[in-house]
């Protein structure tokens, strides 16, 4: 099915993308003997960058003198994984006719509210990828394919959590608001 010319092309099909997934996770075990994941490159440029700033902070630190063993975010899977993700989101955008900036809101939201709150989203699953040293698409994708217990639980708890915040979302855009 082709989109008329100049409009964006539909969406991929997610039975076929999650099968596709599959295949790159399955991919990364059998090439590199790691999995999937993304907190872990962001602890390596930070700890390369406090490196550069002051070596003695970084190395007495053991979230940093971790991430500093490995020799430098480039040398790093995670990093050169995530420069991939971005560079082939961007060139999937582009093949689809959707590379555009914008910023996606719905209709009572304005732009500087939907930064803040992607901005503060974005901050606590941050925090939460360190407490939980990883982050979602690791826990999820890695440790699911590991069929570790506490990975299927997290799971089971994300779509619970995501499944109960949607009923209640819809509830709220659809009950009428008050006169002003």
């Amino acid at each position: 099915m082709s989109a008329p010319r100049g409009e964006p092309r539909p969406y991929a099909d997610p039975y076929l993308a999650g099968v596709a997934l599959g295949l790159v996770l399955l991919a990364a075990f059998v090439l590199v003997g790691r999995g999937l994941g993304a907190s872990g490159a962001f602890a390596s440029v930070a700890a390369t960058t406090v490196d550069a700033v002051s070596s003695t902070s970084a190395r007495s630190n053991n979230f940093f003198a971790d991430h500093l063993d490995a020799g430098g975010p480039l040398n790093d899977w995670l990093v050169v994984e995530l420069a991939g993700v971005f560079l082939g989101a961007w060139i999937s955008a582009k093949l689809a006719g959707r590379l555009r900036i914008t910023v996606e809101r719905g209709p009572r939201s304005s732009v500087n509210g939907r930064m803040l709150a992607a901005g503060s989203g974005g901050a606590v699953m941050g925090v939460g990828a360190v407490l939980a040293r990883g982050c979602t698409s690791g826990q999820a994708l890695t440790g699911g394919a590991l069929l570790s217990v506490g990975s299927w639980l997290f799971i089971a708890g994300a779509f619970a959590a995501a499944y109960a915040l949607a009923l209640v979302r819809r509830r709220l855009r659809s009950s009428p608001r008050p006169p002003n």
